[in-house]
This record gives C-alpha cells, structure tokens and sequence, in this order.
C-alpha cells in the first residue's frame, strides 16, 4: 500500500515538474508567436480618424494605435486625443466596432500632472491597456500612482538617440525600476538609427515588452535614414523574430510606415504579410 502511495507521489510530481518546464521554456524556431498584428495610425497621419481605420482595415489588420495629436477630422468638431468629450469617445469606440479593429493603445505626451491625468482618463473610458509615451523624468512617480489607480500601464518608447531620453533601452530599465506599471515599447527602427544593435536590446528588455514599432531603414547609425518598406532595408528582421520566439513576445506589434505618406497602404500590408512570413 505505502509502494502504491510512493509510485502515485512520484508520478505526480514527474508530472507537475514537466509541466512547469513547459511553461517556462523558450519558443523553439519553429514555433509561430501569438503575438497581435496591427498599425500605428501615425502611418496615416495625413488623414482623418476615419480614413486612417479605413486604410488599416482595407489590409485586414487587427489593431491599430492612436496618437495624440492626429487631426481626428471634422467628426470629431476640431477636438484631439485625450480631451474628447464622451459623446465623442462614443463616436470613436463605434469607428472601431464598425470595422472590427481594435484599439489597446495610443501615443501620449504630457507637460504636467493635470496632462496625465486627462490621458489616463481617456484611457480608461477607451478600455485601452496602455499608454506609449516618453514621460519627463519628474513625472515618472505620478504617472506610475495614476497607471495603478487606473489599471492602464505605460510603455516607455525610445525616438531615437538626440531626441529622447529612452533612445538606449538601459534608461528605459532604470525609469522601470520600483514601478511596476511601466513596461516597454521596442521600437526596432530607432535603435538601430541610433546605432544600436536591436537583437541586444530586446535581451535588454526581455520580459518587459509589451509592444514593437515596426520599421526599416536604408543605413544603420545614421540619424538621417530614410525609412523604407519593411525587409527591404538594413534591419536584420529574421534575427529579430528568431529572438522575439526565443522570449515567447506575445504583445503587439505595430508597422509605423514613416515615408511615402500619401499611398504608403500597400507598404504597410506588405509589412504586416512579411512578419507573417517570418513568423511561420
């Protein structure tokens, strides 16, 4: 009897041990990410709110991401992210269910608490999951007490070296530290327009990204390169998705198309089917 109790002991701890190696394993080459496509609207910038949800859904992506200081168009009577009224958050929250496309994110800026506070209200009435932003160092602790009383996190994102603060992930690590409500946002384009090597980065990070900026460039280092249609420029994409499986990124990833402004759709669909491809 005791042999029996022994022998199911055994199998029951075999059994949760091998479980618990699943579960924290890293994604073998030739498992796919679950990771959640879409488009940052600042691809089409150029055009309303509308036609923005309209461009994204045309190539069937799945989410998209707002920022604040998109020109939402005459629907929306002149007014921008955050300061909307809720007759207007309405309009918007039905753009988007027209369309099917989802929204759990937007670029954010803020020059004072009242600012943020505002942000994070709009976040909460919008059900977004986070804020993308470069929050001013004195705001860090007050934006981390508003993202637990809202329940909406922040993801530190890094423009590149010269005009932010977060261009190396190490100071993205240090604004995370002691707040546990701030995350990161990899945007692969700008670290390597900063000379940055993005598959270091993302080690840097790992566990921590809760989206990516899609984009590529035509030279790495250099703070004049022109954005081009992704895989075709110097970003080394496969060595990039071969480290996302290896951490099992599940977050979202975003195609910032920042060129050929006013026809750039086409651009952003092939962005999204290569990562697809990549991801296969």
């Amino acid at each position: 009897m005791k042999k029996n109790k022994l022998l199911l002991l055994l199998s029951v701890v075999s059994i949760a041990a091998s479980a618990l190696f699943y579960n924290f394993r890293t994604a073998g080459p030739g498992d796919s990410l679950k990771w959640k496509p879409g488009v940052a609207l600042y691809s089409f910038n150029r055009f309303s709110f509308e036609q923005a949800l309209d461009k994204a859904d045309s190539i069937n992506a799945l989410y998209v991401e707002g920022f604040f200081f998109h020109k939402l168009g005459d629907a929306f009577d002149g007014h921008a992210i955050p300061r909307l009224s809720d007759d207007e958050i309405k309009k918007m929250k039905g753009m988007l269910d027209k369309r099917g496309l989802k929204m759990k994110s937007v670029y954010a800026d803020g020059k004072s608490e009242e600012d943020w506070k505002a942000n994070f209200e709009f976040a909460q009435k919008m059900n977004l999951e986070f804020l993308n932003a470069e929050p001013q160092k004195q705001h860090w602790d007050a934006i981390e007490k508003l993202a637990e009383h809202y329940k909406v996190k922040v993801a530190i994102h890094e423009h590149a070296k010269g005009s932010s603060y977060f261009w190396h992930p190490d100071s993205v690590v240090m604004a995370m530290q002691g707040r546990p409500h701030f995350r990161a946002c990899a945007d692969i384009g700008h670290w390597v327009r900063s000379g940055l090597d993005p598959v270091k980065c993302l080690q840097t990070l790992q566990g921590k990204i809760i989206c990516l900026h899609i984009k590529d460039l035509d030279a790495a280092g250099n703070l004049k390169a022109n954005d081009v249609m992704v895989g075709t420029g110097v970003i080394n994409y496969p060595a990039i998705i071969t480290e996302l499986k290896r951490q099992r990124f599940d977050g979202y990833v975003y195609i910032e198309r920042e060129g050929n402004w006013d026809k750039n759709v086409p651009d952003v669909d092939h962005a999204l089917k290569y990562l697809d491809r990549l991801n296969r």
